[in-house]
């Protein structure tokens, strides 16, 4: 909502909620769940949950609140509207405020690499159009609608990115963001326990499409078989490295921290420039240039926003520290982005080392999962650090396919102690491990004892 406003009257009206007449007039600019992060000027959601939004009012006011959105009394001097479910309200209320937006939608999901390739969608779109994203983690019930309520009337492309766990969830999502153009960037095993099968995966991802403007477009990644064959019911363009893709990588170079693209997009070629590596981000470029293409935009400025891009908070960064290269890659983890992952530590110089964090929410499938990754790592690394849920199950596999160094830890500093001894110049690291597993401790740890001289007592 940004500048605009909107009074607390409408919003009511919109939403079916109980509200105060002397307060209809009361303006407020976007919305918010956290104290912390509350601006003056918003409303304030009280939520139901494990922690009563109804007790941080009080804190909420003194912040600025103009207002609450409460599900209990708070008071008559308190500005509130009053509904059932303040959850279900801001879904609501974002719905509508959605409907009254007259700007274009691009809607992202996939089980690996959606917010990079959301990230590159918007870097793309804002070298032409006012763009709004989704900040963070703001991807499910709660973020997403308040992502929506912090857009100004005068956003001219919104980037808003899907996550889940359940059947179910995108739907509602899908539902509020009403998306132009629907990415799916993969179908992977993540949330495998959830959803029973990869087949699962993709009926629930497929829910984007219930949202989709009568005008709508989908896209997919081509090179997933199982999305190739979703594209062909559904009409969808896809990208990729395979020759059925009208929008595919011809010719991709690394040179440094930089990937080189020859791609050919519906029969044009075009060059593009990545300020990242692997084979997993050119595929997340070429869904921001499909999009960038169908949004109408030329070649030469899709070429100059992906040129800029940045990755986001614990996400792929590769740098060098003390004469090592490190490839941190700490905020989430599943066996297509590890194997992703192990494709950029490949192409790097020197000795190899992986570090590795369990990955969460495989179900069943968890052991043979580490397994098999412990087995890649095997071929790609010269060395196996794990921490973490299954981590044996890495070590195991590691030494079957012939690693002579693999090993668990059960701290973090345990195994920045070990593998501080073991590094050499010249060798090049891969950190990575779902999000519950915090490895980015570990180069934290690195980098404190790099800092001060190597001195574990400072």
């Amino acid at each position: 909502m940004g500048r605009e406003t909107m009074t607390l009257g409408q919003a009511a009206a919109l939403i079916g909620g109980k509200l105060d007449p002397q307060y209809a007039e009361i303006a407020f600019y976007g919305v918010n769940f956290d104290t912390r992060k509350l601006q003056k000027g918003q409303l304030f959601i009280a939520l139901a949950g494990a922690r009563d939004g109804h007790d941080f009012v009080p804190q909420a006011l003194e912040k600025g609140a103009v207002a609450v959105l409460a599900s209990k009394p708070l008071g008559e001097h308190i500005p509130a509207i009053y509904v059932e479910d303040t959850a279900k309200a801001l879904q609501a209320l974002a719905r509508a405020y959605r409907k009254s937006l007259p700007l274009r939608c691009i809607g992202v999901t996939g089980s690996v690499g959606k917010t990079t390739t959301k990230e590159m969608i918007a870097t793309v779109l804002q070298q032409r159009f006012l763009t709004h994203k989704t900040e963070g983690n703001f991807n499910n019930g709660i973020g997403l609608p308040v992502t929506v309520l912090s857009m100004e009337h005068n956003t001219e492309a919104a980037v808003l990115e899907m996550g889940m766990n359940h059947f179910g969830e995108i739907s509602l999502l899908t539902s509020i963001a009403l998306p132009d153009l629907a990415v799916i960037t993969n179908i992977g095993t993540m949330h495998i326990e959830n959803l029973g099968s990869r087949e699962g995966i993709l009926q629930a991802k497929l829910e984007i499409l219930e949202g989709l403007s009568d005008h709508g477009c989908a896209v997919f990644c081509g090179d997933e078989e199982l999305l190739y064959g979703a594209a062909q019911r559904h009409n969808a363009i896809t990208y990729g490295f395979l020759a059925h893709n009208p929008v595919r990588a011809l010719e991709v170079r690394e040179e440094g921290f930089t990937t080189y693209i020859r791609a050919e997009a519906f029969g044009q070629p075009i060059d593009l420039e990545l300020p990242t590596l692997g084979r997993h981000n050119v595929l997340n470029a070429l869904a921001a240039l499909t999009v960038g293409l169908l949004c109408g935009m030329l070649p030469e400025e899709i070429a100059a926003g992906l040129k800029r891009f940045e990755n986001t908070g614990l996400r792929q960064k590769v740098y060098e520290q003390g004469g090592i290269r490190i490839i941190a890659d700490c905020y989430n983890a599943g066996p297509e982005s590890m194997e992703a992952a192990f494709t950029v530590l490949e192409s790097s110089q020197g000795r190899k080392i992986a570090v590795l964090g369990g990955m969460l929410e495989l179900g069943d499938h968890a052991p043979m999962a580490h397994y098999k990754v412990g087995q890649l790592a095997a071929k790609k690394a010269q060395a196996l650090f794990a921490y973490g849920a299954c981590s044996e199950e890495y070590v195991r596999g590691a030494l079957d396919g012939g690693l002579s160094f693999a090993k668990t830890y059960e701290t973090h500093a345990a195994l920045a102690a070990e593998l501080r001894d073991f590094l050499q110049p010249g060798d090049t690291l891969l950190c990575k491990g779902s999000r519950g597993m915090k490895m980015e401790q570990v180069l934290a740890l690195l980098s404190t004892d790099t800092e001060n001289g190597g001195n574990e007592n400072v």
